[in-house]
């Protein structure tokens, strides 16, 4: 009469059992994915604010953990690229595009580090290789550059202008486009686009200065109505004296040169070398 109460008894303890092991179950899944959350974090921290040196280690260390894990690689890759590899970044993005799920914007990213490594030809092939339909900014972008490096212009003027249009934030290549028509001698077109591209990021003083370039070539010797401070005005003052200097309009670049330092909030120190060495060669003619 014993053995089914023994029976249920044991029944009971092996019910049990399994109620502890599926209970640690659930507990180790959810610590996994706590685990995985806080990865994730730190991943992100470490691809954007991260010293990049730091960033490279941690995803080299953590991919060769975890060998079977392509975005610790895409993050070993892009933080290469930061650390200022790019070579070793093409590298690793060499691997991830012949992965299963390697992906089109994985491609893009190599053509990117390729670019970086001086490797026209290769970034070519590898845009070529991507499907039509993948219309991105950063794709385009790369592609402008490389029509730019071959000097097919018209290519060139596509690509920037289809790329300035899939972005809300495209001061950066419109002033890429404006060096493009620079480089060309457009330097009125170049001039336009620098103006474009300083009304998207008021604070892109590499645009303010190439159009400060773009005017002086032009034989426009006033500085352009745009938002900049005082050292910045001085800064663009030297520019256009420089400019001006070596269009042959000596007389001009001196003034500007002379207007650059009395502009400039603190000691100027390369506008008066500059004014020195003018004065020097002056003396010498």
């Amino acid at each position: 009469m014993r053995h089914p109460v023994l029976l249920a008894l044991c029944l009971g303890t092996v019910a049990l059992s399994a109620c502890q092991k599926g209970g640690d179950a659930e507990v180790n899944r959810a610590m996994k994915s706590v685990n995985v959350i806080d990865e994730s974090n730190l991943s992100d921290i470490m691809l954007t604010v991260a010293d990049p040196n730091e960033a490279v280690s941690y995803f080299s260390k953590t991919a060769a953990e975890n060998p079977d894990r392509t975005d610790l690689k895409r993050g070993l890759a892009k933080s290469l690229v930061r650390a200022g590899k790019p070579s070793e970044a093409a590298t690793v993005w060499a691997q991830i595009v012949a992965l299963p799920d390697g992906n089109s914007d994985d491609r893009v990213d190599y053509a990117d580090a390729l670019i970086r490594s001086n490797n026209w030809a290769g970034a070519q092939a590898e845009l070529g290789r991507i499907p039509p339909t993948h219309e991105t900014f950063q794709r385009y972008r790369l592609e402008a550059m490389v029509a730019d490096s071959q000097k097919n212009w018209t290519k060139a003027d596509s690509f920037y202008e289809t790329a300035a249009g899939l972005t809300t934030k495209p001061a950066g290549v419109l002033n890429n486009w404006g060096f493009s028509k620079m480089s060309r001698g457009d330097y009125a077109g170049a001039e336009k686009l620098y103006l474009e591209a300083i009304t998207y990021d008021p604070s892109i003083f590499t645009a303010k200065n190439n159009l400060a370039m773009a005017r002086g070539a032009q034989g426009k010797y006033d500085l352009p109505v745009v938002q900049m401070s005082q050292t910045e005005r001085a800064e663009l003052l030297h520019t256009l004296a420089l400019t001006a200097i070596k269009s042959g309009d000596v007389a001009v670049g001196k003034g500007l040169l002379q207007e650059a330092i009395d502009t400039h909030p603190q000691h100027f120190d390369a506008a008066v070398r500059s004014l020195r060495a003018l004065d020097a060669n002056v003396s010498k003619g």
